[in-house]
């Protein structure tokens, strides 16, 4: 028979070992469900996961947009490094060459970024937060290259 403190002691560690087994299972989902930013730069420099679904963006590059029935081609560039963008599917209405856009997708094995998503901008000024630091970086490296 086991004393009242060794019965305290196993539940405690009951429950610990139930809220470990909960933790892991809701931060697993949660990493699952996590979708991350890169600037082109980053896709380009392969800091972009190869196997799962992330987030690019910059501007649309001037020039680069080519529809084909529901299939778009376009460029998404941060100033410094640019990759080709397929979408799938009909575009936001504010979505322009010159333009701020986000595109979640994934990278396909020949670098073309296969996007399902595209998110443009809402006003003359916005750009999404991180699209904007991505150009702002990108324009500060060049700057930072010239000067070499």
């Amino acid at each position: 028979m086991m004393k009242p403190r060794h019965k305290r002691f196993a539940l405690i560690l009951g429950g610990v070992a139930v809220l470990g087994i909960a933790a892991t299972l809701i931060l697993s989902a949660f990493r699952d469900n996590l979708v991350f930013f890169f600037s082109p730069s980053d896709v380009v420099a392969e800091r972009a996961p190869h196997d799962r679904s992330f987030r690019v963006g910059g501007m649309v590059e001037a020039g680069s947009v080519k529809r084909d029935g529901v299939q778009v081609r376009f460029n998404v560039t941060d100033t410094a490094r640019t990759i080709p963008v397929i979408y799938q599917g009909i575009l936001p209405d504010l979505f322009k060459e010159g333009k701020g856009v986000v595109a979640q997708g994934k990278l396909s094995a020949d670098g073309v970024f296969l996007a399902s998503e595209v998110l443009a901008k809402h006003d003359e000024n916005y750009m999404p937060p991180e699209a904007a630091h991505a150009v702002e970086q990108a324009q500060k490296a060049q700057k930072t290259l010239r000067m070499q």
